[in-house]
């Protein structure tokens, strides 16, 4: 009491600091604001640099990969380019604007946000997001490790998503990564033709490597227009892992780099399509209730309005246990699963929780993983079982049980008729 001089002298001391911390606190946040605002770096020159069409393009450092740049003005007028970083190397990136119509060069510092979904590996997908110019609307942009440099030696990256279009499709799905020379053919071409059945208009393809088989039907889903394949070649740049989880094996990204794929594939459709699915090329999201994907999730927006993301149980049939039903002759030499003769799904085990794939509002959705969306704008919705599962063929999680332990699934079979006839005609046309 006596140090204070009375309770009011110490409240009044109290009250200073306290405003004289919020002051310093306030003036660093601005100094901090300004520093990420574009600065003029360069007047009266044209637009310069190699403008670069790669799906994966390194930079100088080696530590940061850029895959591509995209307009996002959903908080503030922002570039958000897609890449893979280092976690702990790369701490500092900027944004290098050209503004053709002033004819100055503006630089950005950038945020590097490293997705949280590493699951240990030293590179991530991450997101390099910088504040644009107000004056202008920068149609490229480069990404340097400093302030100043050679704008004539950095690659150029258009910045896609500009322009709203009107949707081209109602459903896309982004299939990442296909890799390990993919061969499955007639499980494929199942899917695609499922896919289709359900309401698709596009898939999107990140690949890495299949069989020149394979090949043969991209080149065809391509030409029908149903398919866009994007270039994956990501072990040119990365020890690639196949496997998710960091195994201390020296290798520097999981599963050929699927994390980032899958937030690439979200942006480019962003403005393209209203509802993408993100799920793997042995997965169907098959609704129950309904008999298609147009009207399960018209039903499932009028339950939840404001959501984005819906959430389907992941649920496995295995390729170990087969029916002879539809065991059609001129498909067993094609290469892969026949999914029509699977339909026994294992039970639910107590101590697991089944993983999940989803359909998204891409325009809802900021970062994804795997299994579920990191960032959003709307709420996420765990569809109940009754309503839809993802039909997952592939081999056994509990390949121990016997086959009455299996439980039998026959909803697939609900679209054989259809799904035998377009799967051969596209099976003459490419393998058969």
């Amino acid at each position: 009491k006596m140090l204070c001089g009375g309770k009011k002298p110490c409240f009044a001391v109290a009250v200073c600091i306290v405003t004289l911390t919020s002051m310093v606190t306030l003036s660093c946040l601005r100094l901090q604001k300004l520093s990420y605002l574009p600065k003029i770096i360069e007047e009266g020159s044209r637009c310069r640099g190699r403008i670069t069409y790669s799906t994966i393009t390194p930079l100088k450092d080696n530590r940061t990969f850029i895959i591509s740049a995209y307009f996002d003005n959903r908080e503030s007028k922002l570039t958000r380019v897609i890449g893979i970083v280092h976690h702990k190397d790369v701490k500092q990136l900027y944004c290098w604007f050209c503004c053709q119509a002033d004819r100055k060069m503006y630089v950005s510092e950038a945020t590097i946000d490293v997705h949280s979904d590493r699951f240990g590996f030293p590179y991530g997908a991450a997101d390099i997001v910088c504040l644009e110019p107000e004056s202008c609307n920068p149609t490229h942009v480069s990404v340097h490790q400093s302030r100043h440099g050679n704008i004539d030696q950095l690659p150029r990256f258009e910045i896609k998503n500009r322009k709203t279009e009107t949707f081209s499709a109602d459903f896309t799905v982004c299939i990442s990564t296909m890799f390990g020379n993919y061969n499955n053919v007639l499980q494929f071409i199942q899917s695609m033709e499922m896919y289709k059945i359900l309401g698709v208009q596009k898939v999107v393809i990140y690949k890495n490597n299949c069989s020149h088989l394979m090949e043969k039907v991209l080149k065809f889903y391509m030409e029908e227009g149903t398919a866009e394949i994007i270039p994956w070649p990501i072990n040119s740049h990365l020890k690639v892992s196949s496997k998710w989880l960091f195994m201390q094996d020296g290798t520097h990204i999981g599963y050929y780099g699927q994390i980032t794929a899958l937030n690439d594939c979200v942006y480019r459709n962003m403005q393209r399509s209203k509802f993408v699915l993100l799920n793997d090329a042995d997965e169907i999201i098959l609704p129950l209730k309904h008999s298609d994907w147009k009207t399960m999730m018209s039903s499932l927006q009028e339950q939840n309005p404001g959501a984005g993301v819906f959430l389907f149980e992941n649920h496995i049939f295995p390729e170990t246990v087969s029916t002879d039903v539809f065991n059609i002759s001129s498909w067993n030499t094609v290469p892969g699963v026949n999914i029509l003769q699977h339909v026994h799904r294992e039970p639910d085990r107590k101590e697991v929780i089944n993983p999940r794939k989803m359909i998204i509002d891409p325009r809802k959705v900021i970062q994804t993983s795997v299994h579920s969306v990191l960032r959003a704008y709307g709420g996420s919705v765990y569809v109940p079982m009754d309503v839809a599962l993802v039909y997952h063929c592939r081999v056994p999680l509990q390949g121990h049980l016997p086959r009455e332990s299996l439980i039998r699934d026959t909803t697939l079979w609900r679209y054989n008729s259809s799904l035998i006839t377009n799967v051969n005609k596209v099976l003459y046309q490419t393998v058969l």
